[in-house]
């Protein structure tokens, strides 16, 4: 489903910081062709693990939305469909958080580089990503493995850190 085919379908709230991230992260996906082909080839992340994965992991990548989401509890609501990525949006006793799915880990690196813009932390896994607020993240780590990932955006400068 493109873009313009979204617009006018009704959707669940998101709080401001996900739904902002999630919105201007699709688009700069568009980006992917031109940003892939000069990237290094790893997956340096540009963020810090905070922890190790969980065996769970190991179950969940590489997944579909809808796996992730069965593992925490939630039916996803899909508001992507795109060549380079999937995204649901669950809501849950625990909050509300966005997955997304990537078919190729070069995608997955490409949305992270485009991430940091915008800061914040995330929950990474092999070609998925969820986006929460940082106190729903840790108990959704437990369920489903990852990385908890803090980005730093690219206008800081680490002074007073």
């Amino acid at each position: 489903m493109c873009l313009h085919q979204l617009r006018g379908r009704s959707r669940p709230a998101l709080p401001a910081t996900v739904k902002g991230r999630a919105l201007a992260l699709v688009g700069a996906l568009a980006l992917v062709p031109l940003t892939t082909a000069c990237g290094p080839g790893q997956d340096t992340g540009g963020g810090r693990p905070s922890q190790s994965s969980v065996p769970a992991a190991a179950a969940v990548a590489p997944a579909k939305v809808e796996v992730i989401a069965d593992l925490t509890g939630c039916e996803p609501n899909i508001r992507v469909e795109a060549t380079e990525l999937r995204e649901g949006i669950c809501h849950t006793a625990q909050g509300d958080f966005l997955i997304t799915t990537f078919p190729e880990e070069k995608y997955k690196r490409t949305w992270l580089e485009t991430a940091r813009v915008y800061g914040g932390t995330y929950l990474v896994g092999t070609r998925w990503v969820v986006s929460a607020e940082r106190k729903t993240l840790e108990p959704l780590r437990k369920k489903i493995g990852g990385d908890v990932r803090r980005l730093e955006s690219l206008g800081s400068t680490g002074v007073g850190s």
